[in-house]
């Protein structure tokens, strides 16, 4: 994964100019770019690990029983966080809140596409 101008690609995306996380795509790249402090090179790394984390997540959460899928979903919460992956912490959350809920993990695996998909968009 390799970014050509995330910065601009940011400012180009609509909300990218706002100072508060933007909820309107599934990585806010100014967030991202704070986190990393402009550094291209550490947010490709750093969104690649977050996306092999939240892969991983996704397949034990659907598979594990409620603990694991509570720790799992708290992990994943926290680190989706940091890189800007607002709606997936949140779904993170809701697990979190509802390990239970078996509509979750779908919600869950529809937003990780979404992250995949939007990187994928960034690195072309």
């Amino acid at each position: 994964m390799q970014f050509q101008d995330t910065q601009a690609i940011a400012y180009a995306m609509p909300g990218g100019e706002a100072s508060e996380p933007s909820r309107a795509r599934p990585v806010d790249l100014v967030h991202l770019s704070r986190q990393t402090m402009g550094d291209r090179a550490i947010e490709t790394e750093v969104l690649a690990m977050f996306l092999h984390q939240a892969l991983t997540a996704r397949e034990n959460i659907a598979t594990g029983g409620l603990k694991e899928r509570k720790s799992l979903a708290h992990a994943l919460k926290g680190s989706a966080l940091g890189v800007g992956a607002f709606a997936v912490a949140e779904c993170a959350s809701e697990i979190e809140k509802r390990p239970g809920d078996a509509a979750l993990p779908k919600k869950l695996s529809r937003r990780i596409e979404e992250v995949r998909e939007f990187i994928a968009a960034i690195n072309r």
